[in-house]
């Protein structure tokens, strides 16, 4: 009887390391991953996004906008995270089916730098370690009804 008591808990106790020592992995096969749809990224010309490396967690940061351009540049809320898998964007899957962001334009003057918080786990939940990038689209404003869209990338490293 305390043999069959020993053996249940040593199997109890296995299986509980066993469980408890597998890293929480919630990637996804890459065939079911969307892959990146922004091939062209960073090509607004005078006009760059870089992260504030301190601001990074796995929940958000803080990003850069510098406007080096004689060009009047407008950002709004929306954004898009994607991760590297082997060599390959892909886009990282939301938690939430239905989302939208409030339609608002940030003016980036010309030769002027803004700050932009972004809070991604309402979206996506916390990052888990890995390679992702972040994008934004900046429009090259000249009138109503006459801009071109660009999309700027920055690169994260959730550590």
């Amino acid at each position: 009887m305390k043999r069959v008591f020993l053996l249940t808990i040593f199997l109890c106790v296995s299986i509980l390391v066993i469980a408890c020592s597998k890293e929480n992995d919630n990637s996804l096969e890459t065939s079911e991953l969307q892959p990146t749809q922004y091939d062209v990224v960073n090509n607004f010309e005078g006009v760059s996004m870089d992260i504030i490396k301190e601001s990074v967690s796995p929940a958000g940061l803080t990003v850069i906008f510098t406007n080096n351009s004689e060009n009047l540049g407008i950002y709004g809320d929306y954004f898009i995270l994607e991760q590297k898998i082997e060599g390959t964007w892909y886009q990282v899957p939301t938690t939430v089916d239905e989302y939208g962001f409030d339609d608002i334009g940030y003016e980036l003057a010309p030769s002027t730098s803004r700050e932009f918080l972004i809070n991604w786990d309402w979206l996506y939940g916390t990052l888990q370690v890995g390679e992702y990038r972040i994008i934004k689209d900046m429009l090259d404003f000249r009138g109503p009804g006459d801009f071109d869209k660009y999309y700027l990338a920055a690169k994260i490293e959730i550590e």
